[in-house]
């Protein structure tokens, strides 16, 4: 039996089903999580992030059924996870909600991080810098990659 991978879905590649050059990964994403090939976490931080943005990127996180979207909190954990990153450099304070969807899918064991966020999420410096630090804090290594490296297409 396959098991159904865990996605970790941060904000751009919502927004990304929007978006002319990232719509089709993007959407066929959002097709595995719709047929329940792959469960969606979405974290609070998504969430806010969300609140700012137009009606129909807004509503494509409804178009995942219920059973296949799991809600993930901010914790303690996670904020001293973000902490460690910013203390290591991974990312500069002021992207510290870029830190925050690292940490909590570290956290909740996601086995993959998706973003178009290539500045400060999908980038080898920062994954190999996420990483040491998760190694250190005693997490596993967090796999981040873009929504076309996760699809099999």
């Amino acid at each position: 039996m396959k098991r159904i991978r865990q996605v970790y879905l941060d904000t751009s590649v919502v927004g990304g089903c929007f978006d002319e050059e990232f719509e089709k990964y993007s959407n066929l994403l959002f097709e595995k999580f719709i047929a329940g090939e792959f469960t969606a976490l979405v974290s609070e931080i998504t969430t806010a992030e969300l609140a700012y943005a137009p009606e129909t990127v807004k509503n494509k996180l409804e178009t995942i059924p219920a059973s296949h979207i799991k809600l993930l909190r901010r914790t303690p954990y996670a904020d001293t996870l973000a902490d460690a990153y910013i203390k290591a450099k991974a990312v500069p304070r002021s992207m510290y909600a870029d830190a925050l969807h690292i940490a909590i899918a570290t956290v909740e064991h996601a086995d993959v991080v998706v973003s178009w966020n290539f500045k400060h999420i999908v980038n080898l410096n920062r994954i190999n810098a996420f990483n040491a630090v998760n190694l250190r804090e005693g997490y596993g290594a967090i796999e981040i990659r873009t929504p076309r490296e996760v699809l099999d297409v």
